[in-house]
């Protein structure tokens, strides 16, 4: 819903992960820190040039630093489930430069050993 509401006043988040994701006593769960947020990004639009982000929780747009638009948010809140069902974002690598190369290149794979899945 944060994520919604945010994007219906064209304003795009770009710093999803886990340290900015809050809850509160009753379960709510609470978006903080608003420094890389980008307004008047009206849908469809990739009107966000910079370069910003935690390595790990950047999409691939971003990596390749030819604008993004309100889809980064949606890619950034995929890579934080990932994350809370794996142990670590999809693509993970100590080494920046692979990791950027992992995000442009490698491709999406879940390894369903790791946890338990009923079918």
């Amino acid at each position: 819903l944060a994520l919604e509401a945010l994007h219906a006043e064209n304003i795009i988040y770009r710093d999803l992960k886990p340290d900015n994701v809050l809850m509160d006593r009753e379960g709510h769960v609470l978006l903080t820190d608003f420094g890389l947020s980008r307004e008047n990004v009206k849908r469809g639009e990739n009107g966000a040039k910079s370069f910003c982000g935690s390595y790990a929780y950047l999409a691939p747009e971003m990596v390749k630093k030819k604008g993004h638009g309100k889809t980064v948010d949606w890619y950034l809140l995929g890579v934080i489930f990932y994350e809370m069902l794996t142990g670590l974002p999809p693509y993970y690598s100590n080494s920046k430069d692979q990791l950027f190369q992992n995000i442009l290149q490698k491709e999406f794979f879940i390894d369903k050993r790791k946890f338990s899945i009923s079918e």
